[in-house]
């Protein structure tokens, strides 16, 4: 099967790491990867920003660049979920109308691509510790995403999982949100991370690095003894 990548502004600026171990995962359950140079965004920062019409432009191109049969995989909820739902708001009965009823059906997440497409939940990864899967509000609420990461995360050799309390509650980032209400962005990420620490848990592990970039950046600032991870990274690891 080849299908299409995108990979988020973000990840590709900031942790292209995460993008290269989705290919990684990918190519070892055997699919071949089409990556378009040409791509940058799918226009959600614009769009949550008001500017609607830079969204459309952006919305345009990325619908260009991916028209085709291919499956689109991405390691964003965030991204997929927008490019699904919010690209009927910019779209629905105009000269694209018919294209990106197309992108949209081909858009998926990562963990749901290969849960429901592939029918895959083992990759042969191994990872020692104790983490919790924080799902992202992005993730449950508008991609609906259901227990895909947890059913490739239980199959991960040496990761014991813990229950996250109060687990669907933001963890403050909310993109300009925590921008905009900086003071009240952070006392979340602080009750995010106390729930956490209470697990016991060292490794925070969700779908959408936007979340845990946020979360990260409390972190470091409080030297506190977690560490983030995307799912595409801790399915990547302790192969070859």
């Amino acid at each position: 099967m080849i299908v299409d990548i995108f990979i988020p502004c973000y990840i590709d600026q900031f942790f292209p790491e995460t993008g290269f171990n989705m290919i990684k995962v990918l190519d070892k359950v055997g699919c071949s990867v089409n990556y378009n140079v040409e791509q940058t965004c799918c226009g959600q920062p614009a769009f949550h920003s008001g500017n609607w019409d830079d969204c459309k432009e952006i919305g345009e191109k990325f619908i260009k660049e991916f028209l085709n049969e291919r499956y689109i995989v991405t390691p964003s909820a965030v991204c997929a979920g927008f490019v699904k739902n919010q690209y009927s708001e910019m779209f629905h009965n105009t000269v694209l109308h018919n294209e990106y009823k197309q992108v949209q059906k081909n858009m998926f997440e990562f963990s749901d691509f290969l849960v429901n497409v592939l029918k895959i939940s083992s990759i042969g990864a191994t990872l020692e510790g104790k983490a919790v899967y924080m799902p992202t509000c992005s993730a449950q609420r508008n991609y609906e995403l259901k227990n895909e990461p947890l059913q490739l995360l239980e199959k991960v050799r040496g990761l014991e999982l813990v229950d996250l309390p109060d687990a669907a509650t933001c963890c403050g980032f909310g993109g300009n949100f925590s921008i905009k209400y900086e003071g009240v962005s952070s006392a979340i990420a602080q009750e995010k991370i106390d729930n956490i620490l209470k697990t016991g848990a060292t490794y925070i592990i969700a779908t959408d690095y936007s979340c845990l970039m946020h979360l990260n950046g409390y972190i470091k600032k409080q030297a506190l003894p977690l560490k983030v991870m995307h799912l595409a990274d801790v399915l990547a690891a302790g192969w070859v």
